[in-house]
């Protein structure tokens, strides 16, 4: 049962946090709410800072998860531009910058992810960028302006999600952009080399240009500005501005000296929840980026960096944290916007994990729906500029995770329904 008077404390001011505080709301809660984060911005969504913010279509405010005022008529009690330093599991509190205590009866830790730096010469630079936080992109975006002004030069490190988004947006702006990526295509480690190479040529298309199995080795500058950037294999590009997009880390380092439970960082780090999104302690809770979750439907150990799991999450860690029976199950989404190409990603197949990739549709076109199959049980589907498939391909990753198999030949024939190939249609 929980308590009128309890306290709940939510750590982390992003996505997460601020819909489990919505959600505790929702659900009845009638204690105390009190949501703790770094940053000084209310909690915002983190796609349009690489999306439509940056690229100048959205506006600042629509990033915002609820408008100001929400949080007082709600009586969430905030405590913006507030670290929080330490955790005392013994005594339930928790300890701000300005050495303010707050006590817990329930905690949810929703600290996020951090973007991981380049460990070469030149990284301190003015020229050189990360993009995870409002802040960041506020900054980025008025590079990017100027640098299509100027006929600026942005090399990104990084041909992931970050990379290439903001890849499409520095040339909406007009800057010449290089992007240097060790692997042999971009987003080799999601979607394999079969699908890699298309976004190779969709940026190629638009001016992009890659510079694959090579590292940035140096960024060379002159009065703290950057001038070029050098990679391994000898070669120098010219850049009036570096992007540091390798990834993200998540943020456990509260966790971890609190002594909570870490999952293997060889298989993503984070923190370490079963599929209530309870940490080792049974009054501290994990969601969003930093939880690693025993997900029941996968059967491992999956930490997931994207929006829709700080969608969801957070208000499942809230229904916890409230006592309710929750087993997060969700099937890992993301989606992506680069120029005239929409795409959604459901499920998980890293590499190695499958042994056939299927395709629906036309891919010369740039208007099709990919499977990724294991021993013919979809793990995964992206569907690249077709809409309103989501949901039967979800539950076709729910299907093959519970060992049903499907013909690779009518998941190939558009002329198939996709709910036509599920058990018991």
């Amino acid at each position: 049962m929980v308590d009128a008077d309890e306290t709940f404390v939510i750590v982390g001011g992003g996505l997460a946090g601020a819909k489990a505080a919505e959600t505790l709301r929702a659900e009845g809660f009638s204690g105390r709410v009190i949501l703790v984060g770094d940053e000084r911005d209310h909690p915002y969504e983190r796609p349009p800072l690489s999306k439509g913010y940056l690229s100048g279509k959205e506006e600042r405010d629509s990033v915002f998860v609820h408008e100001p005022g929400w949080y007082a008529r709600n009586d969430v009690e905030l405590h913006l531009g507030q670290p929080v330093t330490a955790i005392d599991r013994d005594v339930r509190t928790v300890r701000l910058g300005d050495g303010t205590t707050i006590h817990y009866d329930r905690l949810l830790l929703a600290t996020g992810a951090e973007p991981r730096r380049l460990d070469i010469p030149g990284t301190d630079l003015a020229g050189v960028h990360h993009l995870r936080r409002l802040c960041h992109a506020d900054r980025l975006q008025g590079v990017l302006a100027a640098l299509g002004r100027d006929n600026g030069h942005l090399v990104i490190a990084g041909a992931g999600w970050i990379g290439l988004e903001v890849a499409a947006a520095a040339r909406g702006y007009g800057a010449e952009v290089t992007v240097v990526e060790p692997a042999a295509t971009p987003l080799h480690q999601v979607v394999g080399p079969e699908i890699g190479q298309m976004f190779t040529e969709l940026h190629a298309e638009h001016g992009v240009r890659f510079h694959f199995g090579t590292r940035l080795t140096e960024i060379v500058g002159q009065d703290g500005m950057v001038l070029a950037a050098r990679t391994d294999d000898g070669d120098e590009h010219p850049a009036h501005a570096v992007l540091a997009a390798v990834g993200a880390a998540p943020r456990t380092a509260l966790a971890e000296a609190a002594g909570l439970a870490l999952a293997d960082r060889a298989h993503g780090g984070g923190i370490a929840v079963d599929a209530s999104l309870r940490t080792s302690d049974p009054r501290v809770y994990a969601a969003g980026d930093v939880a690693a979750v025993h997900h029941p439907l996968l059967g491992l150990r999956l930490r997931v960096e994207h929006w829709a799991n700080a969608l969801n999450s957070g208000p499942a860690a809230a229904r916890a944290m409230l006592g309710k029976d929750v087993s997060y199950d969700r099937v890992p989404y993301f989606f992506s916007d680069q120029y005239d190409l929409g795409l959604e990603y459901s499920g998980w197949a890293p590499p190695g994990s499958y042994d056939q990739v299927v395709l629906r549709g036309d891919a010369g076109k740039r208007q099709f729906i990919a499977f990724w199959l294991k021993e013919r049980r979809v793990l995964a589907g992206m569907n690249v500029n077709v809409w309103d498939v989501t949901e039967p391909i979800q539950d076709l990753v729910r299907a093959g995770a519970m060992g049903t198999a499907v013909d690779p030949d009518a998941l190939a024939d558009p002329s198939a329904p996709l709910p036509s190939l599920l058990p018991g249609s």
